[in-house]
């Protein structure tokens, strides 16, 4: 079951679940997905950018940009209408990172994975060897 929460639009207190804002806010938002939907599905608007496609939708660039974070909207189909990469601000048409930062972050993780693995073989490469000294003083193995 959902937790209650403030909807981040409005303010007003709604049960959370699958949605993250309340009924209102979210009939509004489909209103508003719908009037962006019908835009870009006429041929002459598929080359819209984000710009015209919010001026004239008069929907907000951020729920644009939620849209597509959704895939409710495919970029990809569109050749204008791209977002930035959260992490280093290029362009990119799906996704939250471009592939330059996904390489990067994987390189980062396979270097990471690989001093992990020289570490545990460095440690199972010394044995537990112990001397024993017996009763007499003397060494022993």
């Amino acid at each position: 079951m959902g937790e209650l929460a403030n909807c981040p639009e409005c303010g007003t207190l709604f049960v959370k679940g699958a949605q993250t804002v309340c009924r209102d806010c979210y009939l509004e938002e489909e209103d508003k997905f719908q009037r962006v939907y019908e835009f870009l599905r006429k041929k002459k608007n598929r080359t819209a950018t984000l710009n015209e496609v919010s001026e004239k939708t008069e929907v907000e660039e951020k729920l644009i940009l939620k849209f597509m974070k959704q895939k409710r909207i495919h970029a990809s189909s569109f050749p204008n209408l791209m977002y930035d990469c959260e992490r280093c601000g290029n362009k990119i048409y799906e996704g939250k990172l471009c592939k330059n930062c996904i390489g990067e972050i994987q390189q980062d993780l396979d270097t990471e994975d690989q001093g992990q693995t020289i570490a545990e073989k460095e440690k199972s490469d010394t044995t537990g060897a112990y001397i024993n000294v017996n009763k007499e003083n003397r060494w022993s193995r």
